[in-house]
């Protein structure tokens, strides 16, 4: 699955220039870009699924009472703890808005940060210095941080280019004629001193959406991916770790026939959304390469999995979903999960989903890495006795006093400067 939100160009969400208007907005009035949301104000328009809105139940108090952060337990010497992260945006703005993210969790750390390269042009798979940069920035911060990046594997990666061309590209792969670009990428990487990167390769080749799909010509494909894992491979410097996700279930063509084999496989991932329309979550799990098939094909690899996209889709708000997506992960411990998050499939920038926004939330509030909460149902939330701020407008905590005085919450809307 293609996340339609991922191809914007970088726009820096600067997090000081909220306190900055704060202050003036409390000091001298109005400002620009920053509001009250009074309980008088009428309530946000409705999100459409091409923009993502920051949601009610994301950033008001909770409706009912959440779970506390459960006491620290300890992780075995010698094995690295799960991550969990969310995908937001691929620009700058994805790195911004994950403290708030993480606010609305009861501070719960992201320790996956996932990003998506462009595939329009070669130079855009190369890497530009300009987009990695803020994400090196926030995975060099703590050591025990992960940068998960999709790599597209052909440039037009989204213009349905046809399967004879695909068969054609992909041979030209195979023999070497694409590798400098991911010599590029990969000494791009290791110079913004984030050489253990995840590289997430040609995800759901096993699809049809892809110009780097493996279905065309899976002999091809797999010495394709060998050559460029040994490319990357070869910088001085790097750490990198190669992801091989298909999407869930048979889709195009079954996603075994496109394994390239263990030695340039480092992770065996899955991207898995709830669908299609009236499927169980049962049947994900049983169904033909599905849920698990993809735990024992890792197993019997020896392969950690992972989860790089998961989230709600064609069954709409299924809380039902969403608990045993997370139950699903809590026993399998796959190296690292993030939500997709935005309209459909997402819990905070979509406001289409507020029952599985509540499960989600109160299940890993003030979760750690060294903490599992209880995987348990939760009631239904309350609706908010407060209204919601207007859409794009971040709420600032002023405390209580303050927006008694000012008459509401006061926000910050992204797109004033």
């Amino acid at each position: 699955m293609a996340p339609q939100h991922k191809r914007a160009g970088v726009r820096r969400l600067a997090l000081g220039a909220a306190a900055v208007a704060a202050s003036a907005a409390l000091a001298s009035g109005p400002v620009a870009g920053v509001g009250v949301a009074r309980a008088a104000d009428p309530r946000a328009p409705a999100p459409s699924p091409t923009t993502p809105v920051a949601t009610p139940s994301a950033l008001a108090p909770p409706a009912v009472p959440l779970p506390s952060a459960p006491a620290p337990a300890t992780t075995p010497a010698g094995e690295e703890a799960p991550a969990f992260g969310v995908f937001l945006k691929s620009d700058a703005r994805g790195v911004a808005r994950m403290p708030l993210f993480s606010h609305w969790l009861g501070g719960a750390e992201l320790r996956a940060g996932h990003t998506y390269l462009p595939g329009h042009r070669w130079r855009d798979i190369e890497g530009s210095a300009d987009f990695l940069k803020v994400w090196a920035h926030w995975r060099n911060k703590k050591a025990d941080r992960m940068l998960v990046l999709n790599v597209p594997m052909q440039e037009r990666n989204e213009e349905g280019v046809s399967d004879g061309e695909v068969r054609w590209l992909l041979r030209q792969g195979a023999a070497g004629e694409f590798d400098h670009h991911f010599r590029v990428l990969a000494e791009r990487l290791v110079e913004l001193k984030v050489p253990d990167t995840v590289i997430v390769l040609g995800w759901e080749m096993n699809g049809t959406t892809y110009t780097h799909r493996c279905g065309p010509d899976p002999e091809a494909w797999k010495k394709y991916w060998n050559r460029i894992v040994t490319t990357m491979r070869s910088v001085p410097g790097q750490k990198f770790r190669f992801d091989f996700t298909p999407s869930r279930g048979v889709d195009a063509v079954p996603w075994t026939k496109c394994y390239p084999g263990d030695d340039t496989v480092d992770i065996i991932g899955m991207d898995s959304y709830d669908q299609p329309a009236g499927m169980s979550f049962e049947q994900q799990v049983k169904e033909p390469y599905g849920l698990q098939h993809h735990v024992d094909f890792a197993k019997a690899h020896g392969k950690p999995i992972s989860y790089p996209e998961w989230g709600l889709f064609r069954n709409g708000d299924n809380a039902e979903y969403m608990r045993s997506m997370l139950a699903w992960m809590e026993e399998h411990k796959p190296l690292y999960n993030t939500l997709t998050d935005y309209c459909p499939h997402g819990v905070w920038q979509c406001g289409a989903n507020p029952r599985s926004s509540h499960l989600y939330r109160s299940t890993l509030f003030g979760r750690t890495d060294q903490a599992t909460p209880p995987l348990t149902p939760t009631p239904k939330p309350t609706p908010p006795s407060t209204p919601p701020p207007p859409a794009d407008c971040t709420p600032l905590d002023l405390g209580s006093w303050v927006e008694e005085w000012l008459g509401g919450k006061l926000c910050l809307r992204f797109d004033w400067w």
